[in-house]
């Protein structure tokens, strides 16, 4: 059976201060908190969750926000750049909100697109492109309006110690289509209209080091539990040792390191992020698996405040 991921389904960095995090996803790039919990295997950091009005696959952007951490080095073994999506036509409109914002940006092409380029406050380094593909985001929040606000993912670069191993996986494991080489970039498509669009850059750089600044894991999607098993399946008799299957309570997930060492994680696109919080309440309280909820107090007291606010500039 020919197996084919839909294509991104969140990626999860590691930053520094919370409310920064926070301010410059929500605040600067108008995304919605959608949950605010805690890492379930280090309990004293949170785990902050961006995306669209829903937090929909492909949308979803992830954070674990560890103040003073030390600084990490992006490099082979990552994901190197994220691109989030916007309308087409609205470029101009997110070239003036980074300079509002005095973000640095440079203009960039790939594969016949234009690019902005810019890192986070914590040294992320992403990217925005217009696409007509993808359905709009109907999340407005400060500066950002529903008709200019980022749609979700437009992919992602990948920088591994084996650029052409990585190749092959995309394309023969994970199903994607190989859609062209340029400029030291092999291109990778899926079949969704948001997540869909990978490169692989040909260059080998120095191994990244884990720390603020630097992207932890991307996960691909499966479509529903019976799928995710199946991928699980798949992927230990592609050769790769994959871990069992656990329960991230908005998500399954399965772990496996590919061969230019990226972490690769597959999840699942039920139950989301109404699990436990209504739709119209998301993001706004601390949620914590029942198993955590006796220790909450000790908990909350552990965390830096941390909330989605409108920023001065858009006052």
């Amino acid at each position: 059976m020919i197996m084919r991921t839909a294509g991104i389904h969140h990626v999860t960095a590691i930053v520094g201060n919370p409310q920064e995090n926070v301010d410059f996803y929500a605040g600067v790039l108008g995304q919605r908190l959608v949950k605010k919990t805690v890492n379930f295997d280090d309990p004293g950091t949170y785990h902050l969750y961006f995306g669209n009005e829903g937090g929909e696959p492909g949308t979803i952007m992830t954070f674990f926000p560890w103040p003073g951490a030390h600084k990490g080095r992006i490099g082979s073994g990552q994901v190197g750049v994220t691109s989030f999506v916007v309308p087409a036509g609205t470029l101009e409109f997110w070239e003036n909100r980074l300079s509002k914002f005095n973000v640095q940006f440079e203009k960039t092409a790939r594969f016949g697109e234009d690019y902005l380029q810019f890192n986070d406050p914590h040294g992320l380094k992403l990217e925005i492109v217009a696409r007509t593909e993808g359905k709009n985001s109907e999340w407005s929040f400060g500066g950002v309006e529903a008709e200019n606000a980022i749609k979700g993912f437009g992919g992602a670069t990948l920088l591994s110690a084996q650029p052409e191993k990585t190749a092959a996986l995309l394309e023969n494991v994970m199903g994607l289509d190989r859609i062209g080489e340029e400029g030291g970039y092999i291109r990778f498509s899926s079949a969704a209209d948001l997540g869909n669009v990978i490169d692989v850059n040909t260059t080998v750089e120095a191994p990244g080091t884990m720390g603020t600044g630097t992207v932890h894991h991307i996960a691909w999607r499966a479509s529903d539990y019976e799928n995710h098993e199946q991928w699980k399946t798949h992927v230990a008799k592609s050769g790769y040792g994959v871990t069992d299957v656990i329960d991230r309570q908005y998500f399954n997930a399965i772990y496996f390191r590919e061969e230019g060492n990226i972490l690769f994680e597959i999840a699942t696109d039920p139950p989301g992020f109404t699990r436990d919080e209504s739709f119209e309440e998301m993001g706004k309280g601390l949620l914590l698996p029942p198993w955590l909820e006796p220790h909450r107090k000790q908990i909350e007291d552990n965390l830096l405040p941390a909330e989605a606010r409108v920023l001065k500039e858009d006052e």
